[in-house]
């Protein structure tokens, strides 16, 4: 009707970042928090803090279904408002988790070549990745760029991009994602 109000409805404003241990998550996390004006959080640090040990001693400890699990109770857990919040690379294992996180904002895929994800991770046995006994990085990397391609409502390329270049990327996909100023 003329003269009334139309309601504005806001889009969630948060960024999920997903992809494989080594893709930059975390470093291109703070560097967007920053641009935007946004909070930071690493949810393997939330994981880290909440369960009081390493992912690495959880996994050696009490294996790696324990991990995704406790996982999974901190981003059930989580309200992200206006965040920038990097996931664990395992975090798209779990769908209710994934649903949840969705509700705060758009989630992207940081997509990384393998041969470039190898030379960044020399620490695969010992980092605290969540995976089966024995399962190559190459198995792992297979089974869940599938799901990151799932879940993703963007999906970033970044071969052969610094850092600094795959967050002009990023920034300018988030724009057009949003049609407006993010």
């Amino acid at each position: 009707m003329e003269g009334e109000k139309k309601e504005h409805i806001q889009r969630p404003r948060s960024i999920i970042l997903v992809g494989m241990p080594g893709a930059g998550k975390s470093t291109l996390g703070v560097m967007l928090a920053k641009a935007l004006g946004k909070d930071f959080v690493d949810t393997d640090l939330l994981i880290q803090s909440q369960a009081g040990t390493t992912l690495q001693q959880i996994i050696d400890q009490q294996g790696y279904l324990h991990l995704r699990a406790v996982e999974e109770s901190v981003l059930l857990g989580c309200q992200f408002g206006n965040h920038v919040v990097a996931t664990g690379g395992s975090a798209v294992y779990s769908e209710p988790g994934m649903q949840h996180l969705r509700k705060f904002g758009a989630v992207v895929f940081l997509d990384v070549a393998l041969d470039e994800l190898r030379k960044r991770v020399t620490d695969y046995d010992n980092r605290g990745i969540a995976r089966r006994e024995g399962q190559s990085f190459e198995s792992l990397f297979a089974e869940r760029r599938a799901l990151y391609l799932r879940y993703a409502d963007l999906r970033i390329d970044c071969a052969g991009l610094s850092h600094n270049e795959a967050l002009a990327k990023l920034l300018v996909a988030l724009e057009n994602y949003y049609q407006s100023p993010v």
